[in-house]
């Protein structure tokens, strides 16, 4: 069989409408009728390709339409977070049907998080009436770096207990689909450019929580480096607290100086009571005078690290969202520094903006990572 034209590359004939008919498909590949219809039968039995009625005749026989089945199968995605986790089910274009949020453990037992990932699954393909056989792949959005290629897939440090742990083969066991692991910020990035900026060919998301990082967008793609690390701005260093301790053991990183932990103590230091994350997304939804100050101020020390990408990466959009909330006043002091300190050619058209996706992003950026994968050219083969 030449791997030119398996049945996935005529699927994506079908699927970009490059050839939608029997005919046009032999004049595009070269391929005899004969083989066209074994390839177009082998899709239809997998429901991956229907028939949609007949072009309009020319003077011969009219010819049948084929058309990708979006619904021919469903894709399981997760997004696990340090304080919230979100799991969807898709159609193969990556359009939501069924969606769940819900804090699960993840600092401890891999298998156990993952026993209960699989049980909110079911629950997903029970709410739209579809079976196990009918998922045709799984993506799983997780913090930190995740290596490519390699069995021992998790690298980070801040939760050791699932480094090195074979998360994909476990998946793969369960449903014989393949599965895709990704950083969670290369996911929302992901997300927000086929989404929301699919016409900008750069794009670069920041997320302030818990954890500090982000994801690009480059050419189009989504850019890792080497190592599966590239984007991981947290350990930047900035000109705030320069004694605060990073987890990574350096002190005054990005992440040691604006992550929600070191948010709150700035709180507590300034006589506001708060300990964690619940209360300060409570206080930032009160307006509360202090947390909004302190976000405008997280905001500019972003800044300082985002204006040296805008002139290292001159990207098209910044989108960056928080967490907890406060994101307008995070921008306002993120566009105040970068403005200041990055080339006026490379902000010229920049737009610095709020994520539209928000929680749901990490888990809607592992599902079109799945479709993608499953769509390109002899990946169903």
């Amino acid at each position: 069989m030449s791997r030119e034209w398996s049945p996935s590359s005529i699927l994506m004939l079908i699927r970009t409408g490059a050839a939608v008919t029997r005919g046009e498909l032999s004049r595009r590949t070269g391929l005899s009728r004969s083989t066209i219809s074994q390839r177009v039968d082998d899709l239809l039995t997998r429901g991956l390709v229907h028939e949609s009625g007949q072009n309009e005749s020319t003077g011969g026989r009219p010819s049948t339409v084929l058309t990708f089945n979006q619904g021919g199968g469903v894709i399981l995605a997760a997004d696990l977070g340090a304080a919230q986790s979100w799991l969807i089910a898709t159609d193969l274009s990556g359009a939501l049907l069924a969606e769940d949020s819900d804090p699960l453990p993840i600092d401890g037992d891999p298998v156990s998080t993952l026993l209960m990932v699989e049980k909110r699954f079911d629950t997903l393909l029970g709410r739209i009436n579809r079976e196990n056989s009918a998922v045709r792949g799984v993506g799983l959005s997780l913090l930190g770096p995740v290596a490519f290629g390699v069995e021992k897939e998790v690298t980070w440090t801040t939760l050791p207990g699932w480094r090195g742990y074979p998360i994909k083969k476990w998946l793969n066991d369960r449903y014989g689909v393949p599965v895709i692991l990704e950083n969670d910020d290369n996911l929302r990035a992901l997300a927000e450019h086929r989404t929301v900026y699919r016409h900008t060919h750069e794009l670069l998301f920041a997320k302030v929580g818990t954890y500090i990082g982000s994801g690009l967008i480059i050419n189009g793609e989504v850019h890792r480096g080497t190592k599966g690390t590239a984007g991981d701005i947290g350990h930047v260093k900035v000109g705030g607290r320069p004694e605060a301790v990073c987890i990574c053991g350096n002190t005054g990183c990005l992440e040691a100086n604006i992550g929600s932990p070191a948010l709150a103590r700035w709180l507590r230091d300034e006589g506001v009571p708060v300990s964690g994350d619940l209360e300060l997304k409570a206080l930032l939804s009160e307006n509360n005078p202090g947390a909004m100050r302190i976000m405008r101020e997280a905001g500019r020390l972003l800044g300082e690290v985002l204006a040296t990408a805008v002139n290292f990466l001159n990207p098209e959009v910044i989108v960056v969202d928080s967490e907890f909330g406060g994101t307008q006043q995070l921008l306002a002091g993120a566009r105040e520094v970068i403005f200041q300190r990055s080339l006026p050619l490379a902000t010229r058209d920049l737009q610095i903006v709020a994520s539209q996706l928000r929680d749901r992003g990490g888990a809607l950026g592992a599902a079109i990572a799945v479709a993608e994968s499953l769509l390109l050219p002899d990946a169903e083969d």
